[in-house]
């Protein structure tokens, strides 16, 4: 629809369409990276200022040479943060933020799936920026009122929202499934590099002028939410480009040369089919299938066009083609945006929801709390700190790619995510007590933390929710992606505003604690993840290797067996090592 190409794109010349489907398909990898890069850019500054907002003033005198008489010992603070409280005010922050996102995620998903997503995202990204800078600009205009800095975190987060849903569509309408894991895995990068940029950004002002921590990241991702409103092409029907295979099964359609065929929409139908329920049998009389691929590929869901004549009872219809034709609809027609219940109703959106709940609470208390945990457990000051929380992110690159290429060989998404989870509790009580000895230690351990933290995490926030939300049980229906990205990642949202607030709470006594937490919520997602594997994936895999032996009852207490050894084994090796539980 002309209507629809972006003012930027309309200028560009036009290729085959061959050419155009590569080009484009690499154009909006590239851009969309970008996008939310920038969104995660202007997110990590508060992580980093929190550590000149309060620090120990003793150092800071005895380092810059400013000498302060009397007894005041949060003299360098920013105040309303100089009190003892500060930990719970930071967490308070973190709290508003993260849950004015979480719940203004479930909204955003319904509203980017009725409208433009150039329009939703463009704006989005302009009021990113300028909220992000708002909080920055209370440096230079001297506001030392939490309630200013609240509201900032609050609507900050409502806006922030827009960017998932809205990138994630983008890449689901381009992107089909059968590379989607490794291909979403590298791109889910933007996660962590926009963490490294943010770190690296806000540490170069942090022991000065913290407020261009903010006011910086704000600046670049409006710029980029500008671009978007003129560059930004959603859909590949948008621009003449081929559909993708959204079911694994190397079958794309082309609008384009559908476009050419006879405007006789008012006499057509749609018949979409599973293939394996009309093997052997002919093509209703007058019909043209809309793909070149047999009819005998396994669940395949293919569309079948023919003219209203020849289109036989309703009755008739799942007697010859089985149940799976009860999807009738006018050819052309618009695919309508499902409803949140409906989503919800789709297999695996539940289960993966509760998932990333905990993996999410884990993956943001190290993204909020990471630079202070290092600061205070050496000498190292705040800028040096910013940059070693950088490393925590490099692992969570190689985690999501190492994810992504596994689950696209194995078909095993859920699984995947179990080895993960399963290493990631030792990994992370490992680094709480040999994380601080030296700086190869703390490099080492961070790369390592982060590669099993954020692999699951990022899997289930791309791979997982692009897939649910082509899911087959939508019958090719593409306006259920922002909806399933939406609940999904306001589940886990919810997780990530109750980790950081349990950090700031939990600190006060002691480090220890707080990496006990992180445990224990790993352990709670490794148990949702391995019910989703043991009833969906380890069956499959097991008969793929041994066809004569389904998965027996046996099998399943073995596996639960298995997993209550390791819980015990962790156990015990936490109180070999500390003596505390």
């Amino acid at each position: 629809m002309a209507s629809a190409v972006p003012p930027g794109i309309r200028i560009l010349p036009k290729g085959s369409c061959g050419d155009r489907n590569v080009t484009y398909r690499v154009y909006i990898l590239i851009f969309t990276f970008l996008c939310y890069t920038c969104y995660h850019m202007s997110r990590k500054p508060i992580s980093v200022v929190k550590s000149v907002l309060h620090r120990n003033c003793s150092k800071v005198t005895e380092d810059s040479g400013v000498h302060h008489l009397g007894n005041d010992t949060t003299w360098c603070d920013w105040k309303p943060f100089d009190g003892s409280d500060y930990s719970e005010l930071f967490g308070t922050l973190d709290l508003v933020y993260l849950f004015a996102y979480a719940i203004s995620m479930f909204f955003s998903g319904h509203i980017a799936e009725r409208m433009s997503l150039r329009y939703f995202l463009s704006g989005g990204m302009i009021m990113s920026g300028l909220l992000t800078a708002a909080f920055g600009m209370g440096y230079f205009w001297n506001i030392h009122n939490l309630g200013y800095y609240i509201a900032i975190q609050v609507v900050g987060g409502m806006f922030q929202s827009t960017g998932w849903p809205a990138v994630v569509s983008c890449m689901g309408n381009w992107y089909g499934k059968g590379k989607r894991g490794l291909i979403m895995g590298i791109w889910n990068s933007h996660t962590s590099v926009g963490n490294i940029l943010g770190s690296l950004i806000a540490g170069s002002f942090v022991t000065g002028a913290w407020g261009w921590s903010f006011v910086l990241p704000g600046i670049i991702i409006g710029i980029l939410g500008v671009l978007v409103f003129f560059l930004l092409v959603p859909d590949p029907a948008d621009v003449g480009c081929s559909l993708p295979d959204h079911q694994g099964t190397n079958v794309t359609s082309n609008d384009e040369d559908r476009a050419k065929e006879p405007d006789i929409e008012s006499e057509e139908v749609e018949l979409r089919v599973v293939a394996s329920d009309a093997v052997a049998k002919p093509p209703l009389s007058g019909a043209c299938i809309t793909s070149d691929t047999p009819w005998n590929e396994g669940d395949l869901v293919v569309s079948v066009i023919t003219t209203a004549d020849n289109l036989p009872m309703s009755q008739k219809v799942n007697m010859e083609y089985s149940s799976s034709t009860n999807f009738v609809k006018k050819k052309g027609q618009p695919d309508k945006p499902i409803g949140f219940f409906a989503a919800l109703r789709i297999p695996g959106v539940v289960e993966f929801s509760l998932c990333l709940f905990f993996a999410k609470l884990v993956s943001y208390t190290f993204l909020f709390w990471l630079p202070k945990y290092i600061s205070s457990k050496s000498d190292i000051d705040a800028e040096k700190a910013a940059d070693l929380s950088t490393f925590f992110d490099v692992g969570g690159i190689l985690g999501g790619i190492t994810a992504g290429l596994v689950s696209d060989y194995t078909g095993a998404r859920a699984t995947t995510c179990v080895i993960q989870l399963m290493l990631a509790a030792p990994v992370m009580y490992i680094y709480n007590l040999y994380g601080s000895i030296d700086l190869a230690h703390s490099i080492g351990l961070s790369i390592l933390c982060g590669f099993m933290v954020n692999g699951p995490y990022a899997l289930i926030t791309t791979a997982v929710s692009a897939d649910l939300g082509t899911h087959k049980v939508l019958q090719g229906n593409s306006k259920a992606l922002a909806t399933v990205t939406a609940i999904i990642d306001g589940t886990g949202s919810i997780g990530a505003a109750i980790g950081p607030l349990l950090a700031g709470i939990i600190e006060t006594t002691g480090w220890n604690n707080v990496f006990y937490m992180l445990i224990g919520s790993d352990i709670l997602a490794l148990l949702v993840s391995l019910s989703i594997a043991s009833q969906r994936e380890i069956p499959a895999i097991l008969q793929r290797y041994r066809p004569l032996r389904p998965l027996t009852e046996h099998r399943r207490l073995f596996i639960g067996f298995t997993m209550s050894v390791y819980c015990v084994s962790l156990v015990g090796f936490m109180r070999r090592y500390t003596g505390i539980i």
